[in-house]
């Protein structure tokens, strides 16, 4: 026998393997995005995603009380309102879709799950973008944008999501989680909750959120109302180290969580993330991510249960503690608690 044999001999059978497996996967990492729509007699099938759907406010609750009872670390709720305006102001509605869905979701999980909400106005602005917008002006004209164009207003923006992030509390989110990537966002939300008496609510920051193409078919289940894009307050796909920025900033401001969007093409900058921050790690296995496995299972090209495992495995090994994915609630019936 020769050295090289031994890593062999730890593969000889499935217990062995387990027995020296370096990576786990539990429900209590996944959580479950869902999509609460306004209006919706039935459930509405989100096309460029089989098997998601825009969920009514009965059904929603039905995929909280499954995602309790599987076991999951969380469900996130994303708001799909009938109206858009310039401000979004469903978005701090405590009769909006997103705050009657949380409001719901809590009353039926209670503590057993902790109840998180997306904490930006893209899903209710009728422009789509993440903020309210103001004039272009100078920004715009550096960035190439015409006179008549318009950009986010950071500041203003903030204000706004300061309210959102109380009303979402005062509706019972455990975790309010800013997704927008406005500079100071963490710390004027921290500052709104604790002023409100919500002390205990955690912020999950997106503070690694890229400009991706991997965010199609999100558009589609959000009824986005996007023009243009989101590269003047996103994140460049060819940029490593301003995660790294992005993230001390938002640890500094008082993150109880940070985030990496997309994961599956940003395993090294989750990595990096990982190995600098002294909160939980989360990675987001985005829409266009679903997508593509979907699609190449549903040809026979992939084998579907194995390829989903696998890359949330993957996501897991590169430093998420916790993991966004559609297919939460499924993969957890699958593993071991």
């Amino acid at each position: 026998m020769y050295p090289t044999d031994r890593p062999r001999r730890l593969r000889t059978t499935p217990a062995m393997r387990r027995l020296v497996a370096e990576t786990e996967v539990r429900p209590r990492n996944l959580v479950l995005p869902v999509f609460v729509a306004e209006g919706l007699d039935a459930p509405k099938p989100i096309s460029s995603m089989p098997g998601v759907v825009q969920h009514t406010r009965e059904t929603l609750r039905k995929a909280a009380a499954e995602a309790a009872a599987a076991g999951l670390g969380g469900i996130m709720l994303f708001g799909v309102p009938s109206n858009h305006d310039a401000t979004g102001s469903g978005a701090v509605d405590p009769d909006g879709i997103l705050n009657v869905g949380l409001r719901e979701v809590r009353e039926e999980v209670g503590d057993a799950l902790p109840v998180m909400a997306d904490t930006c106005l893209d899903e209710f602005t009728d422009h789509g973008h993440c903020g309210v917008l103001a004039p272009a002006g100078r920004d715009a004209q550096r960035s190439g944008a015409g006179a008549s164009e318009m950009v986010v207003d950071n500041d203003a923006t903030l204000e706004v999501y300061a309210e959102m992030a109380v009303a979402q509390a005062d509706a019972g989110a455990h975790v309010v989680a800013p997704s927008g990537m406005m500079d100071g966002q963490v710390g004027r939300i921290r500052s709104a909750l604790d002023s409100a008496g919500h002390t205990d609510v955690a912020i999950l920051a997106y503070s690694a959120k890229y400009a991706s193409a991997f965010y199609g078919p999100f558009r589609e289940a959000v009824d986005s109302q996007l023009r243009g894009d989101r590269r003047t307050y996103q994140q460049d796909p060819a940029n490593a180290r301003e995660a790294l920025r992005e993230t001390t900033l938002d640890l500094a401001e008082g993150a109880d969580m940070v985030m990496v969007k997309p994961a599956m093409a940003y395993l090294d900058v989750l990595r990096s993330v990982a190995e600098v921050s002294d909160v939980p790690v989360a990675a987001y296995q985005v829409s266009g991510e679903y997508a593509m496995i979907t699609a190449a299972a549903e040809r026979g090209w992939i084998d579907r249960d194995r390829t989903i495992l696998e890359t949330v495995t993957g996501i897991r090994r590169a430093g998420a503690d916790v993991v966004l994915t559609y297919w939460a609630t499924e993969l957890a019936t699958r593993l071991d608690r």
